[in-house]
């Protein structure tokens, strides 16, 4: 298969930091695609727990196991980075209710802008529905490791536990 042949897709966000939910969606994409990017954007509505390299860490080392998966950074409208990676496929994660009307009026916007590319919704696992970054970043101090783990990749726990504390820490 040579390279233009190849199934290439593109899953963005923040990852602000990255949660079992984003792992479900990147799991269950690596097994669609030959290769999947993970494609980390600075959102200028959020206020950053993680600086931009951080979260390539972070995620880069969460997402190792799996072979066909790339993380890089991008500024500016996904639909450019999409194609400037190679695809055709944009992948977005969605919880029930929570993200659709958004993720829809994104879709229509995107397709307006770049036609060409497909955008494709995987709905997270149900144990996963209700997890985002910005609930994690609420219950973090509140809650102890073993609870945190019920939401993030083991991988990251040491780095977030570093910008908040909880009831584990000493001190």
């Amino acid at each position: 298969m040579t390279n233009s042949d190849s199934r290439v897709a593109v899953y963005t966000g923040s990852f602000d930091p990255i949660t079992l939910g984003h792992m479900n969606v990147i799991s269950r994409s690596s097994r669609l695609v030959d290769r999947l990017i993970v494609g980390i954007g600075i959102n200028v509505e959020k206020l950053e727990l993680f600086q931009l390299q951080e979260r390539v860490e972070l995620v880069s080392r969460a997402t190792q196991r799996f072979g066909n998966v790339e993380v890089r950074t991008f500024g500016g409208l996904a639909v450019n980075f999409v194609r400037q990676c190679g695809a055709r496929v944009m992948i977005r994660g969605v919880r029930p209710l929570t993200d659709i009307a958004a993720e829809f009026t994104m879709q229509m916007a995107n397709r307006r802008l770049d036609p060409g590319i497909e955008t494709v919704f995987l709905m997270a696992d149900e144990e996963f529905a209700h997890v985002s970054s910005s609930l994690l970043k609420q219950i973090a101090p509140l809650a102890n490791d073993a609870m945190l783990l019920q939401f993030i990749p083991a991988e990251i726990l040491p780095a977030l536990r570093q910008k908040i504390p909880g009831p584990d820490s000493a001190g």
